[in-house]
């Protein structure tokens, strides 16, 4: 295929700026901008020692609206809020902060209050990580029989973090926590193993922090394997530097790579996360969706419902009705994991659908191909369908979108409902003392608060 993406027009900007990041040590300059307090100033830093900060200067200068800062949910989307956590840990790291405690035991006490914060949900180690000949797979995880997810190790970090990532264990400099692999080989062979993969998704972290010729070190050899009916990409990066398709020196390269994987016959998904409206205003989010969607890639958007930054329904008909006029295909509003700061971000499920319906029933046909409000939780993909009254009973009807065990998928099942509830194991089940997917598996008992397969091995 030849190249469609040679130049961009001249009315995008494409004056290339260099990315330049922003960490903890300029939290305090940065949230000065905001009109924080010196001592507000000292709690969101305490909160940085335990959850990771980093921006960048594109969402810094054209997506942060500072003149509504600290409420802007731009602001609130990237920057930590001194209530994220409990106010006796913010308390506590913050007066050693200010007297100048040790680095090993002010590491020491971050490191307590994130193991309180379920840094891998959903059995992401215990259940996830596959092995080959009895040994573990590295930056492996396989959850679905028909889905294998990749973390390259250079790809684990992002042009800036989100305060709600789920994924925030991979930042925080604690090597036990991070999943990262970069055996290209041992994951070929472990897809030849396992005949019933037909995707592939590179995660992280964020892959397209990688240059092109690192990601094309990772791609390329997939593209060999006839078994694979799609490669996806999960990546912030449109929205947090859409440089990466336009005026970055390997901006064309990286494209030329999308097509590569086009040509060899997979579906190349992008799947963009989009939290908020704004991020997809700038003519330079334009140009890079437009740039990608030429090289045959399809763009799907999804992203999490978060209380303060997007829990309106009209954020999310907005961002359904841009996203599809760009060309992208609307597909997941998930509901915050039970990782993090969950308690400060979380929306309860009744709520969440309310919003979800709301938005959806303003858009046309071709925006609701979006799913949600979901739930990734140990079990599955966990979707919430609406709120039902069976009997006298009020419920909650749900179904899998996903399941460990597929015999489940799409089944519907009833949970009493319950306005507190902001995740499955909050759930109690509608008829009997178990829901349908709870039962017995090699290794005990699993309920709804476990799991209800282990993970693939060979």
């Amino acid at each position: 295929m030849t190249l469609v993406n040679d130049a961009a027009p001249a009315a995008v900007n494409t004056t290339g700026r260099r990315f330049r990041a922003f960490t903890a040590k300029h939290l305090g300059e940065l949230t000065a901008r905001a009109g924080l307090t010196a001592e507000q100033r000292l709690a969101i830093q305490a909160v940085a020692t335990v959850l990771p900060f980093r921006t960048n200067s594109y969402v810094v200068d054209e997506l942060i609206d500072w003149s509504a800062a600290p409420e802007d949910p731009m602001y609130r989307l990237v920057f930590p809020q001194e209530d994220m956590l409990p106010a006796e840990d913010v308390a506590r790291i913050s007066d050693l902060l200010r007297r100048g405690a040790p680095k090993a035991e002010v590491d020491a006490a971050a490191h307590e209050v994130r193991m309180k914060l379920n840094p891998h949900p959903a059995g992401q180690l215990q259940l996830n990580i596959p092995t080959l000949k009895e040994e573990p797979v590295p930056g492996v995880q396989h959850k679905y029989p028909e889905t294998v997810l990749f973390f390259p190790k250079q790809g684990q970090t992002c042009h800036a973090y989100c305060t709600y990532c789920f994924r925030w264990a991979q930042f925080v400099g604690e090597p036990d926590l991070k999943m990262a692999g970069d055996d290209v080989e041992q994951l070929k062979r472990y897809l030849l193993a396992h005949p019933e993969v037909t995707s592939v998704l590179m995660t992280g972290g964020d892959p397209m922090i990688m240059g092109e010729p690192v990601l094309r070190r990772y791609i390329e050899p997939l593209l060999e394997l006839e078994q694979l009916e799609s490669i996806r990409i999960g990546s912030k990066a449109l929205a947090y530097w859409p440089q990466r398709w336009v005026t970055d020196p390997d901006a064309d390269d990286t494209l030329r790579l999308f097509e590569k994987v086009v040509d060899a016959g997979k579906n190349l998904a992008f799947m963009a996360h989009f939290t908020h409206p704004r991020e997809l205003e700038s003519d330079l989010v334009s140009e890079a969706t437009r740039r990608i969607i030429n090289t045959g890639a399809v763009i799907r958007t999804q992203a999490p419902l978060i209380r303060t930054i997007n829990d309106m329904p009209l954020t999310w008909e907005a961002m359904w009705r841009r996203q599809l006029r760009m060309g992208m295909i609307p597909y997941y509003m998930f509901v915050e994991r039970d990782t993090g700061p969950q308690d400060y971000f979380a929306v309860p499920l009744a709520r969440a659908y309310e919003i979800f319906r709301d938005a959806y029933k303003n858009v046309s046909g071709l925006c609701r191909t979006v799913r949600g409000p979901s739930m990734s939780a140990t079990p599955g993909k966990v979707c919430v369908d609406g709120v039902a009254e069976i009997g006298g009973e009020k419920l909650f009807v749900l179904h899998f979108i996903q399941c460990r065990d597929p015999e489940f998928v799409n089944r519907p099942f009833f949970a009493k409902y319950d306005p507190e509830a902001v995740w499955l194991t909050d759930l109690r089940p509608a008829f009997g003392d178990r829901f349908p997917f709870e039962g017995i598996v090699p290794g005990g008992d699993v309920t709804a608060h476990d799991v209800v397969a282990t993970g693939p091995s060979l």
